[in-house]
């Protein structure tokens, strides 16, 4: 580069033969002094070194001589002033390049370097060469360092010393000597030529703006060193990062042309910095949706706090992803669970509030709730210290008026609880290597549709996947793979769970969960459950296996479909009921479980695929559809596959309304179950009253409600073996358990009837 050339900037000065009018005595600035009328100057015309030249007598403590033409200095350019000098007579003087940095509005840059290495003269006749380069970079070799600010100069030199010495001056050369300095002035703009220091304390925000206002579409360099930035920078154009940025959390550092976590580690030079900035600049910005790991593995130290790593925004509802990446968490003690211990108050009339907590301040956002009264996964959504009240992710079941609890806080990879609401935030191709040692994804404790695309949770310690609120209304979860750290313990011993969720709208689709203590537990309604493989099983003969998902809400409205359950169960329950008796909801309803594909190995007889576990008293069943399934027990046979756990209270039969339970396929299963049940009674005597019982073979161990149907399967006799064409009338609901139909026939009759019996009206 060379600005005289390209921009047709004027840098030499005028040559002394025109005139020292232009030459002056001060600092160069308009209205000072000049050698024209000076006495001890004079243009020499023929020096047979110099041809043409000034001489001049020193005799000041400092002689200064000034090129009063502004020579401008622009962005990016490095200037180089040379003068040729040699002593006449007199004492000998030292020479240095000197200049004024002339800013904005005529005045001085402030701060500035204005003089060069000074050249002491050592003898008569002989020319000695001074120069210095001047530059708004601190680069090598450049010896005045102007910055930004500085527009143009007054160059010129310096005579120091004694007094009293003669000396012949050159013509001053100025030239732009920039391409000694920019490797490829074509492709980069480098931030020291917008004086940028480097040194890990100056604050260079304002040089990288100018280079990046300077780029016009070429690739920013950032050479080595640390660059401090205080406030917010925006990169334009591509950017290069052979040093590395330090910022506070508050600053956003948006690489707008290369936005993805390779270019962020570039910067920053720290794996976890980088993805935190990543992740802040995502949320900062309009023009990207996507923040792309690369394909990179980081290495996580502890829990990240998403929310802190983005402090300008309490909330977010716009698309954002997080793609094509792997986060592994390294075995520190920042993992460990936080365990707190206290007394509480609880009311029914209030739910989800626990008041007049003890320590309310040590409880934290996102930890789980346990104790007596208190089902599954509740977890803390809110915590208010004036107030002393922490609100629940879920009601309690039969909690005491005040009793203590348990308050265990694990820690997340990604932990999303700091935020008030999040939504429409995606992971996908996302694999988080939790190792044993630290959890899946804290979800923030409200927002719409988190969605979980493609990715693995491998090896969480306690939880793959935790909702403490409702931020998993409309959670997406598709094609996900979690991966259980417990595989070598048998199942009573496993404590982990792939995911839980209270709010509604949930979709699980496609994924596959490996020896969990449970899969899912859903709290909400809406749920849709399709094409999943979840199993739990393991070695011990005759073992017991855990529930694998667990339906927490009795109106569940949810359709569990396509689903491979292998050596687990389906569990329906209303544990997170605030008044778990039947009052005038809509009890056990709306569920449908169908074409799903039930395998176990190695069971106890006792072992059931589908367990309906009510908490109080009075409820029913109602709008249930168990249609298409596959049962299979290899190894052991089972007793049956379904069953009333009716050891907190048990369900009212009389009440049970459209309930199918048909279609299904049972394999290694001694009582194949159905509803409505087809089933053949042959009377071998004489009875008005035919009992026909049902054998166990009515679904839930139920009562039979109704009869459909009675067909003759031959003719009906009486004792004189006449054939009798007559129809019974039929009783349902008799015996002691109320399993048995009575036909009551207008005479003693025996014969052979099929009947559809059902348990539900």
């Amino acid at each position: 580069m060379n600005k005289a050339i390209t921009d047709g900037v004027q840098l030499m000065p005028p040559a002394f033969a025109d005139g020292l009018d232009v030459w002056s005595r001060g600092d160069g600035t308009p209205g000072s002094d000049t050698y024209s009328t000076a006495g001890n100057a004079a243009f020499v015309p023929a020096d047979p070194d110099f041809g043409g030249c000034l001489e001049l007598l020193k005799t000041s403590g400092t002689e200064r001589l000034r090129y009063m033409g502004e020579t401008p200095l622009l962005p990016g350019c490095y200037l180089r002033i040379t003068a040729r000098v040699k002593a006449i007579s007199g004492n000998l003087p030292t020479v240095r390049i000197a200049a004024f940095a002339g800013g904005a509005g005529g005045n001085p840059v402030p701060g500035v370097t204005v003089t060069g290495p000074g050249v002491a003269l050592e003898s008569y006749g002989t020319v000695t060469e001074v120069s210095a380069i001047v530059g708004a970079g601190q680069r090598g070799g450049v010896d005045l360092v102007w910055g930004p600010a500085a527009l143009y100069g007054h160059f010129g030199l310096d005579l120091t010393g004694q007094n009293g010495g003669v000396v012949r001056i050159d013509d001053l050369v100025i030239e732009d000597i920039t391409s000694a300095f920019l490797r490829d002035m074509l492709a980069l703009v480098d931030v020291r030529d917008f004086g940028a220091i480097g040194d890990g304390s100056t604050d260079d925000t304002a040089a990288f703006e100018a280079a990046n206002l300077a780029a016009a579409g070429r690739t920013i360099l950032v050479p080595k060193g640390t660059y401090r930035l205080n406030s917010d920078v925006t990169f334009d154009v591509p950017a290069r990062f052979e040093g590395r940025v330090s910022m506070p959390v508050s600053a956003i550092l948006l690489l707008r042309r290369n936005f993805d976590f390779a270019s962020y580690h570039e910067a920053f030079k720290d794996e976890e910095t980088a993805f935190r900035k990543g992740f802040q600049a995502l949320l900062n910005n309009v023009d990207h949706d996507t923040f792309d790991l690369c394909g990179r593995k980081i290495a996580v130290s502890g829990p990240i706090d998403m929310r802190a790593a983005v402090p300008n925004r309490d909330s977010y509802a716009t698309r954002r992803v997080i793609r094509n990446g792997q986060l592994e968490a390294q075995g520190t003690s920042d993992w460990d669970q936080g365990t707190v211990t206290s007394q509480a108050s609880y009311s029914v009339a209030d739910p989800k509030i626990l008041s007049d907590v003890v320590n309310v301040a040590n409880v934290k956002v996102g930890a789980l709730v346990t104790g007596a009264g208190v089902g599954r996964e509740v977890y803390v959504r809110e915590v208010n210290i004036g107030a002393q009240q922490i609100t629940l992710s879920d009601a309690l079941h039969g909690a005491a008026a005040s009793q203590s609890y348990t308050f265990t806080r694990f820690r997340y990879m990604l932990d999303f609880s700091g935020f008030s609401a999040l939504s429409k935030f995606t992971l996908a191709d996302v694999e988080l290597q939790c190792s044993g040692v630290a959890n899946g994804v804290m979800l923030a404790p409200a927002g719409r549709v988190f969605q979980i695309q493609d990715c693995a949770i491998s090896r969480p310690r306690q939880r793959g996947l935790s909702s403490c609120g409702e931020g998993c209304q409309g959670l997406q979860v598709d094609r996900c793979q979690f991966l259980s750290s417990e595989d070598s313990l048998d199942v009573p011993d496993r404590i982990s769970i792939a995911l839980n969720t209270n709010a509604n709208d949930v979709k699980l689709r496609d994924n596959r969960a490996t020896r969990f203590r449970h899969f899912a537990l859903l709290g909400g309604s809406n749920n849709i459950v399709t094409g999943n493989h979840f199993f739990q099983g393991d070695a011990v003969p005759g073992g017991i296996r855990s529930a694998g998902l667990i339906l927490a809400r009795s109106h569940t409205l949810s359709v569990v479909t396509g689903n491979y359950i292998d050596n687990c169960f389906v569990e329906w329950t209303n544990e997170h009921d605030a008044e778990p008796d039947f009052a005038s909801e809509f009890s056990f309803s709306a569920l449908t479980l169908s074409n799903n594909i039930f395998y176990s190995a190695d069971v106890a007889a006792w072992f059931t695929y589908i367990v309906v576990k009510p908490y109080g008293a009075g409820h029913f069943l109602a709008g249930v559809q168990i249609t298409g399934n596959h049962f299979r027990s290899q190894d052991s046979g089972i007793d049956r596959v379904e069953k009333i756990d009716s050891s907190i209270a048990g369900m009212n039969f009389a009440r049970f309304k459209d309930v199918t339970f048909s279609g299904n396929s049972f394999h290694n299963v001694a009582l194949q179950v159905s509803s409505p049940l087809s089933l053949r009674h042959v009377q071998p005597t004489e009875a008005a009253t035919w009992v026909v019982g049902t054998g166990s073979l009515l679904p839930f161990g139920a009562a039979l409600r109704s009869v459909d149907a009675v067909v003759a399967m031959g003719p009906v006799r009486n004792a004189s073996n006449d054939i009798r064409f007559t129809v019974p009338h039929a009783l349902a609901g008799m015996g002691g358990d109320g399993s048995d139909a009575h036909l009551v026939w207008q005479e003693p009759l025996r014969g052979e009837v099929q009947l559809t019996l059902r348990i539900d009206a």
